[in-house]
């Protein structure tokens, strides 16, 4: 062995062994704050002095005396010329602080730095104001108000001044209500009923009994007031819900009884629910609305009813009536675009699609081919790669190493706040670079993350990371499946996090089910199997790529329907066909469920992708998304129906 290559080798066990010192001082401070041990936390932060985590062992000792310790010290924590997150969180966290206290001057100096803050301190902040400025907080305090979700106490105190001064009228607090009910959250609907009076006054009794058993409620409700109205129509909704025919047949006999203004606002509710259930009448409850304004979610599920039985002149009425944000997303664009497209409008359709097609994404890609372009081959060409300079730069940047030092440790949500604060500004080629590091750290969710963040230059081959591929070949290969469809899946599921576990206990690569594994670990004889090597990777892509292939093999070998199955189970992805054949696009577009329909959506955008990359034919997005059979004649093998997230 050389000289040199000796030194070098001196040099990497030197640089290993200090780095593996750091990281148990680190976690042995850490374990010392969370026992509220100040010595050895003391100890181990002289330790970490010349570290990059030493801020973290710092923030620890403040955190640790925050309601006691001097300002001054503080703010000289606070006037570090460190990037990191922590120095918002413990600004947050002493604003809590002041707030409680009421001390507002020093709230005030350093409330105007905090960066991202959330609702209650923001409150806090108006409370400090209204010292001051009264009557503007108020106008505030009186837009603040209007939410279907429990607010912090320090908006509380804000809404009881603003109702006290006739700000906050009972119109207001009745507006509410019916947000509260919208989203079914009782607890606030029931502390909203004692504000109310007169003609609104609403029943806590009866609100539970509407939420709890709607049938029931509606045999004989009362329906003489206002507020009694109001319950009657969130039961009918809460039916709806439930089922759209029962509460269509409730509604016939019970419609006469509500003015023209609630009518119209029940049927919007009324085809919300049957389209999401894919019942044809919705449409025409749709119509019978009126001029009621509909929701965001209402207004998307008008149009995809309208899709449903391509009757593209309400597809391009329910798009115009959207607001101009809801209709400038890429979705209603294209929807749009495809309906002048219909209707005979094809020069109006093509100017839509142009700009549309030079985005990333699944309409992206569709108005592409509708043009007769290959945007995806334009796309990976463009890349940019960094030089050894630019890649150190970054890498040694202090927000870096603190995060690839929290990921080895596998500190992963501390490790991301911390990547994501740091490349909050970056660049394209500080961002290609910063990912070009996460990807040599095999850090590859932050690797696709980073690289999906650039504007105008862009690196493919890191949005689209493609690693394990030999370990992945042979199980490819077994179950006949094409490669770029399983890493499209994969990248969705998990970002090819090996022990990455959802917050259903999905696990691994693939994201699988325990149930799932164990059916699966049955069909392939897997004595010894056990729910702990499902972060194993071969056992993991063992069983994911099994029941891909059998989801596939069983829903007429469509991807699309493969792939909602993969999410919701292929019960549901059965279900969601139509009674005739659907284009695939259409199928898509009306699955019930948001997160399985922008599943489904992402995992055939990366097919593409990946396609390209791997140098496959080239075959188009609209191609691979096919035509979906309909529902006649299915004689499906039966698979479980668990690996999936909850509705």
């Amino acid at each position: 062995m050389s000289k040199i290559k000796f030194l070098l080798l001196f040099l990497l066990l030197i640089t290993g062994t200090v780095q593996a010192n750091q990281d148990d001082d680190f976690l042995a401070a850490r374990d010392a704050f969370r026992a509220g041990d100040g010595g050895k936390l003391a100890l181990f932060t002289r330790r970490l002095q010349d570290s990059p985590l030493e801020v973290y062992t710092s923030y620890y000792q403040l955190h640790m005396k925050l309601e006691t310790v001097d300002a001054a010290e503080i703010q000289a924590f606070l006037a570090r010329p460190d990037d990191t997150p922590l120095l918002n969180k413990l600004r947050g966290d002493w604003l809590r602080s002041l707030a409680k206290k009421q001390q507002w001057e020093l709230f005030d100096s350093e409330y105007s730095h905090l960066t991202g803050a959330d609702v209650e301190l923001n409150c806090d902040a108006l409370q400090s104001r209204m010292r001051t400025q009264k009557k503007a907080v108020l106008e505030e305090v009186h837009n603040l108000w209007f939410s279907a979700v429990d607010m912090p106490d320090s908006c509380t105190i804000l809404f009881e001044t603003a109702i006290n001064a006739d700000i906050i009228s009972q119109q207001d607090i009745g507006a509410r209500m019916r947000l509260a009910l919208e989203s079914g959250n009782l607890t606030l609907a029931k502390s909203l009923a004692g504000r109310l009076t007169g003609n609104r006054e609403m029943s806590v009794k009866s609100l539970e009994l509407a939420m709890e058993n709607p049938g029931k409620y509606l045999k004989n409700p009362q329906l003489a007031s206002h507020g009694q109205r109001a319950i009657a129509l969130f039961a009918l909704q809460r039916l709806a819900k439930l089922s759209p025919d029962l509460a269509a047949e409730r509604w016939a006999i019970l419609e006469v009884s509500f003015p023209e203004k609630e009518q119209q606002y029940f049927l919007g509710w009324l085809a919300y629910e049957a389209a999401r259930k894919q019942d044809v009448r919705a449409l025409k409850w749709f119509k019978q609305t009126g001029s009621t304004p509909l929701n965001e979610q209402q207004s998307a599920w008008r149009v995809r009813a309208a899709l449903r039985v391509q009757d593209w002149a309400e597809v391009l009425s329910g798009i115009h009536a959207m607001t101009d944000t809801q209709r400038n997303e890429a979705a209603w664009r294209y929807w749009r675009a495809r309906a002048l497209q219909a209707t005979g409008r094809s020069s109006d359709a093509m100017r839509t699609f142009l700009p549309l097609s030079a985005e990333a994404n699944f309409y992206g890609q569709l108005a592409a081919e509708e043009l007769g372009d290959t945007p995806v081959l334009s796309a990976i060409q463009a890349v940019y790669q960094p030089g050894k300079q630019e890649l150190s730069t970054v890498e040694n940047l202090p927000g870096i190493q603190r995060a690839l030092a929290l990921y080895r440790m596998n500190m992963r949500i501390d490790a991301l706040h911390e990547w994501n604060w740091t490349i909050r500004n970056f660049s394209d080629q500080q961002l290609i670079a910063a990912a070009e590091i996460a990807r040599r750290n095999e850090m590859y969710d932050r690797a696709i993350n980073t690289a999906d963040k650039t504007i105008a230059i862009h690196d493919f081959s890191l949005r689209y990371l493609a690693p394990y591929r030999s370990a992945m070949h042979a199980h490819i290969e077994e179950n006949h499946l094409d490669e770029a469809w399983v890493y499209g899946l994969m990248r969705q599921e998990s970002r090819f996090v090996t022990s990455a576990k959802s917050g259903v206990g999905a696990s691994g690569l693939m994201q699988i089910m325990p149930t799932t594994a164990r059916w699966i670990a049955k069909k392939l004889g897997l004595k010894d199997y056990r729910e702990s090597l499902l972060h194993q990777l071969e056992t993991n892509l063992t069983l994911g790529t099994y029941y891909m292939k059998s989801m596939l093999s069983s829903l007429d070998n469509s991807p699309v329907l493969a792939s909602a199955a993969y999410n919701a189970g292929p019960g549901r992805a059965r279900r969601w066909r139509a009674d005739t054949p659907l284009e695939g696009a259409i199928y898509t577009e009306t699955i019930p469920f948001d997160e399985t329909r922008d599943y489904v959506k992402k995992v055939m955008s990366n097919t593409v992708y990946y396609a390209r990359q791997f140098g496959d034919p080239p075959r188009s997005l609209k191609v691979r998304i096919g035509i979906i059979n309909g529902k006649a004649g299915d004689n499906a093998a039966s698979l479980p129906d668990d690996n999936s997230p909850a509705p």
